[in-house]
């Protein structure tokens, strides 16, 4: 058996572009990367596995932002809010910095005409984003700069110079077949967590690509073990928005309400009854006058409400968990300074695909903190891609390189993957509360002896054509993804922030530290200070 390559040469695929940067992904962190890396005079181009500017979770709907004024006590409190939640492993340095360019960024966004509403005083309010209007904004502008926008054109593997420099990547556009190359000084992944295809809103598009790919060119991730976000969402819709079940009953089958459900720790509660039994809600607690607030600001949230005749602020509805994996988590591709660049030359990471553990430790939710951080790593990782390839010199993009990856490349093999079947096997593994919600010991030993089986199977199959490699790459990205989220979950033997062992359920002192993993076929787990993480400043072109 051989690895195929998507092209063995630049005659063999339909487009070949020349880039200084290539950004994959095109949501927030994506958008500002492009931007930013343009801004300082990169040629810049963007590849998405959707259209630009309307898929990913955050174009779905609203985004809280974590947009705090330059003042000396709002800043603290806004740093201390979540440091305990996260489990004391988040860094203050990088909450800074994250604080100075959100403040900063979102006001650029009103400098460009983003229509933020008013408070009751007169003044601006810039603590969230409608998700449509953001990102057809953020398309706007990173058009205006010049980017060339490659839309429903996933990538599908890094390439890489002699020396293992990421130095581009190739890919297929998904409505043409047609192939594509981009040869490139520098790559950006920014392509978001993976919520493993749960149904989650906007999140089919979120498999863990960018993961795969980082790995597959040597990169680690950092916090993998915090990757077991599940989000809120009436039984027949997908949309896990959960700020108004902040003013709802949940009740068992026969009305009564469920004791602990509406607390802080509501949605253990929620999770663990309905191991048994289904859990009902009802948005009974907010106002008159709340309620047409709701829908003005959310507006999203009730269509699927309106669709099923439910008015969920007088009627009883079935609620469901929806795993939103490492969307809501806090693992990803582990980033070494302040620049936004992994372990591997040439490759920088961006949003939800690298680890927001330096902002939040182990714990995060919806908006807020991951909205910041998009914007904020994308702009960093733009500006210090487009250096890095400023650097290189004019011939950089012009190396010799090779594809670099595996997975659903195998020619000469026997036996032909179906990429659904090791999907749904990988989701059987993920999804159930008492599995990965609640973490023992043995089950998460068990369900790692089922993923190693899924990923040398998939490893070692032939794609059937070339017409499934997307579908490959993805059930490929999401085997990997679980494989690291519970090797590192095994090693953390506590209980901090969203992972939850009930072998070992109180929180250890002496575990105050990251864990690092990587690996593909062999995966490996170690462990590293806080304190040990770089912090080289940027240089601006």
């Amino acid at each position: 058996m051989t690895q195929k390559q998507l092209f063995s040469q630049d005659s063999d695929v339909d487009q070949t572009l020349l880039a200084d940067v290539l950004v994959i992904g095109g949501g927030p962190a994506g958008t500002w990367s492009a931007w930013s890396a343009a801004n300082a005079g990169a040629k810049v181009v963007l590849v998405d596995k959707g259209y630009c500017g309307t898929s990913g979770c955050a174009a779905a709907s609203g985004n809280g932002v974590w947009y705090v004024p330059p003042e000396p006590d709002s800043r603290e409190a806004a740093m201390a809010s979540r440091e305990a939640l996260g489990g004391f492993l988040s860094s203050r340095n990088w909450m800074q910095r994250v604080l100075d360019q959100t403040y900063a960024n979102v006001n650029q966004l009103a400098d460009w005409g983003y229509p933020f509403p008013t408070d009751e005083e007169g003044k601006p309010y810039r603590r969230s984003l409608q998700g449509p209007e953001y990102m057809r904004l953020m398309r706007s502008q990173v058009k205006r700069a010049g980017v060339k926008i490659l839309d429903h054109s996933p990538a599908l593997q890094l390439l890489v110079d002699a020396e293992g420099a990421v130095a581009g990547a190739t890919g297929v556009n998904r409505q043409t077949g047609e192939k594509w190359i981009v040869r490139a000084g520098a790559v950006i992944i920014a392509t978001g967590g993976c919520a493993f295809l749960s149904k989650a809103l906007g999140c089919n598009v979120l498999t863990g690509d960018g993961y795969l790919m980082a790995a597959e060119a040597g990169a680690d991730m950092s916090g993998m073990e915090f990757s077991n976000a599940y989000g809120i969402a009436p039984a027949f819709s997908s949309v896990t928005k959960t700020l108004f079940y902040n003013w709802a009953t949940f009740t068992y089958e026969d009305g009564t309400p469920i004791p602990g459900a509406g607390s802080q720790k509501g949605r253990s509660v929620i999770a663990e009854t309905l191991l048994t039994q289904p859990v009902y809600a009802i948005i009974d607690k907010a106002s008159e006058e709340m309620r047409v607030t709701m829908r003005l600001s959310q507006p999203n949230f009730f269509l699927p409400f309106d669709r099923a005749g439910i008015d969920p602020f007088t009627q009883r509805f079935p609620v469901t968990l929806r795993l939103e994996g490492t969307v809501r988590g806090t693992g990803g591709i582990r980033i070494t300074d302040y620049t936004c660049t992994t372990s591997v030359r040439g490759l920088y990471a961006a949003g939800d695909a690298a680890t927001r553990q330096l902002i939040c430790g182990g714990f995060t939710g919806g908006g807020s903190h991951n909205a910041a951080w998009a914007l904020s790593s994308g702009y960093w990782a733009g500006q210090s891609a487009a250096t890095y390839s400023h650097d290189l010199g004019v011939q950089a993009n012009q190396r010799p390189v090779q594809a670099v990856g595996g997975a659903g490349f195998i020619s000469g093999s026997q036996r032909q993957t179906n990429s659904e079947e090791i999907i749904k096997a990988t989701q059987a593994e993920v999804f159930p509360y008492d599995r990965n919600y609640f973490r023992n010991q043995q089950g998460l030993t068990e369900s790692l002896q089922r993923l190693h089986f899924l990923w040398h199977k998939i490893r070692n199959s032939e794609v059937a054509d070339d017409s499934n490699i997307v579908r490959t790459r993805e059930a490929a990205a999401m085997v990997a993804t679980a494989r690291w989220m519970y090797s590192s979950a095994l090693e953390r033997r506590e209980t901090r922030g969203m992972h939850k062992h009930l072998d070992y359920p109180q929180q250890d002192a002496n575990q105050q530290h990251h864990l690092i993993s990587g690996g593909l076929d062999q995966v490996w787990v170690k462990t590293t200070p806080i304190q040990e993480i770089k912090t080289k400043e940027l240089v601006t072109v």
